[in-house]
């Protein structure tokens, strides 16, 4: 709270501006904008910035500076009587016989003095006015306000406090106030009887200096139409941040701070749960092509920023994401035997509706999946994928344009893999490239050339880091199957030279390296004497 004073004010050295206040019948007042304490202020600068103190006596000064016209100083002007000095604000030149000749040189500019500036505000019927409130603020600015002791006295608990513990004074002072105009606007919100319509045109930012001054002030009927006033605006940008904070401090009760909380608060205990798989239900089942494709790019979003759930709801948010994905692997899988009935001829015809759902659950799997691997939790539906032999086997049957998006679920596996976001078991892994790498050779050159999002380099560089973590056999047994695929199709196969290097170093040089290195240890070994 601002520090509080009481005494008579000093009326030398002050320059008092009359703002006309509009004063209806009811005290409605129109108070000064934040441009009048600006134009008071340009208005009086000015002023005493012209001022300087008298030059200093000759005997006490051995160099002095006047200003006089640059070509004067050439020419050796006449003796100049000196100017009788009536005041403070006459400036004073020494005689030219006093200077001395050469190169002055340049002293600091005097410190201007600083002289009170106020500004003179009224409320109400100013002829019963009893009490005077000086508002001091920084740089010598007050605004001194013609008020009422008993409107002060019966709306605000900090005046009465003060009015009724000092004795009887025609002054009060309110020193160090950091937002002066607010609390001018605040004690004149006391004289007005409807204060919403005085706060319906405010900005929030506006109305929160006034809550915050209206609290200090212990003014609580126009605290409450503040609360009431947030309630009711929206919220721009970063005002719901001030907004909460500033709420949140509030120390009086019942003045309606839970209407304003309740926008960014539920009372209903652990909700998110249920809502996020709604959510995703919603989304998953979409037939709407780009708005699903819209708000998995949203959902994905607002999940990487908030990777934590709040309440301890991780566990159970896995879990439905979970249930989301063994859903739509049920709904593929059913989808692939449709697709590969023995009257295949007839229903490749006539399947775009089929081939359009299972481009809608490949979609679907793999948002679940690059949700799952943000969350580093993703080790189990690597698990799923590896044991779908039926569906790897039904992917054989299916035409290309149908099933490619299929292979694009087990590249982003072997991606997350290879960056070390899964960690599946040896035997996952195994299981994965024996039942998964052939489908994905085989729609390699589709996935470079129909697929935008496809990234060639990444997608190879996890197939070999995948491969080289099982044992040397496993290595050499999946890498010359792959040199069989690339020698035949090329480019239209996965490059993993990189992985086939290090697999043949493992192979071919490191036994002969660590041969000849326990050769040198052995000759190097001291022989024990007998």
């Amino acid at each position: 709270m601002a520090d509080f004073k009481v005494g008579r004010v000093e009326q030398a050295h002050t320059r008092i501006r009359n703002v006309p206040i509009a004063v209806t019948p009811e005290g409605f007042w129109c108070c000064p904008s934040p441009a009048v304490f600006q134009k008071t202020l340009k208005n009086q600068t000015p002023q005493t910035k012209q001022r300087r103190p008298p030059s200093p006596l000759p005997s006490k000064s051995p160099i002095q500076k006047c200003q006089q016209n640059p070509t004067s100083e050439r020419k050796s002007p006449a003796p100049t009587p000196p100017r009788s000095t009536n005041g403070p604000n006459e400036q004073r030149c020494p005689a030219p016989e006093t200077a001395i000749s050469g190169p002055t040189e340049r002293q600091p500019k005097p410190i201007v003095e600083n002289v009170q500036r106020k500004i003179s505000v009224g409320f109400g019927d100013l002829e019963t006015s009893d009490l005077k409130v000086v508002l001091s603020g920084k740089e010598g600015f007050s605004v001194r306000m013609s008020v009422h002791k008993n409107i002060l006295a019966e709306h605000g608990s900090f005046f009465a406090e003060k009015l009724s513990t000092q004795s009887p004074s025609p002054f009060l002072e309110i020193r160090d106030c950091e937002d002066m105009e607010i609390y001018v606007e605040t004690i004149g919100l006391m004289y007005c009887k409807e204060m919403k319509l005085r706060l319906i045109k405010q900005s929030v930012p506006r109305v929160l200096r006034v809550l915050k001054v209206a609290e200090l002030l212990g003014f609580h009927a126009c605290m409450k139409s503040c609360l009431e006033y947030l309630e009711a605006v929206p919220w721009v940008g970063e005002e719901e941040e001030n907004v909460v904070s500033s709420v949140l401090r509030l120390r009086s009760d019942g003045l309606g701070v839970s209407p304003v909380l309740k926008r960014v608060s539920s009372e209903v205990s652990n909700p998110p749960n249920d809502t996020l798989a709604h959510i995703m239900d919603l989304v998953l089942k979409s037939n709407e092509e780009r708005g699903r494709r819209e708000m998995k790019t949203l959902v994905l979003k607002l999940l990487r920023e908030n990777s934590l759930l709040v309440n301890g709801s991780g566990d159970i948010c896995i879990k439905s994401l979970y249930n989301s994905c063994r859903s739509c692997l049920d709904s593929l899988l059913c989808q692939f035997r449709q697709a590969a009935e023995p009257d295949s001829d007839k229903s490749l015809e006539n399947t775009t509706p089929v081939a359009r759902q299972i481009s809608l659950e490949a979609d679907n799997l793999l948002w679940l999946l690059e949700i799952l691997a943000d969350r580093q939790v993703a080790d189990e539906f690597v698990v799923m994928w590896a044991g779908q032999q039926e569906l790897a086997m039904l992917h054989l049957k299916l035409p290309i344009v149908s099933r490619h998006l299929v292979s694009c679920i087990t590249a982003r596996i072997f991606v997350g893999i290879g960056r070390g976001e899964m960690l599946p078991s040896k035997d996952t892994r195994q299981l994965l490239l024996n039942v998964w790498l052939q489908p994905l050779i085989d729609d390699y050159s589709w996935l470079q050339h129909g697929c935008r999002s496809f990234d060639r380099k990444v997608v190879e560089e996890g197939i070999g880091r995948t491969i080289l973590t099982l044992p040397l056999e496993e290595q050499q047994s999946i890498l010359l199957s792959w040199l069989g695929s690339f020698l035949k199709a090329g480019h239209n196969c996965p490059n993993l030279q990189r992985a086939f290097e290090v697999w043949w170093r493992r192979t071919f040089i490191r036994p002969y390296v660590e041969q000849h290195q326990g050769i040198l240890q052995s000759d190097n070994t001291p022989m024990t004497p007998r």
